[in-house]
């Protein structure tokens, strides 16, 4: 633990979605767009059965295939998905989490439970936002 992150007592497993939602890697990415609008979230875990899991298929992989003309019907979640998959333990702080999706270039990170190797949760650049402490945008408030 890093006594100069600010973050360091919180972790991941306090911030985290679940369930998470996970598709099979043959599916269309139409089916997998349909159940991220359905679920109304930003991403959706290829073959979750095996951990790490397969893939993940982002929001922001939608507006890729959508650029390069590729039809979702047709474009199936293995084709498409990011790979391999960038995970965190539950017991990771936040802080960490969040140098790890910085470092990666990822806004989203599947949490693995490291003793049982099961998928436990999600946790994104949103979640980590709503725990930022204010002091570190706004010490003027602080006092």
């Amino acid at each position: 633990m890093d006594s100069d992150d600010p973050l360091a007592d919180v972790f991941v497993a306090n911030v985290m979605t679940e369930p998470v939602e996970t598709i099979d890697p043959g599916a269309s990415a139409a089916t997998a767009a349909r159940r991220l609008v359905e679920s109304d979230i930003g991403s959706i875990l290829a073959g979750a059965e095996s951990l790490p899991p397969d893939g993940i298929l982002t929001e922001s992989d939608f507006v890729a295939l959508a650029a390069e003309g590729r039809d979702p019907t047709t474009t199936t979640v293995e084709e498409w998905m990011s790979s391999p998959v960038i995970t965190v333990s539950p017991s990771d702080s936040i802080g960490a989490a969040a140098r790890t999706m910085a470092d990666r270039n990822v806004k989203k990170l599947p949490v693995v439970e490291p003793e049982t190797a099961g998928l436990v949760g999600i946790v994104t650049t949103t979640d980590v936002a709503r725990y930022v402490p204010v002091h570190e945008f706004h010490p003027e408030e602080t006092g």
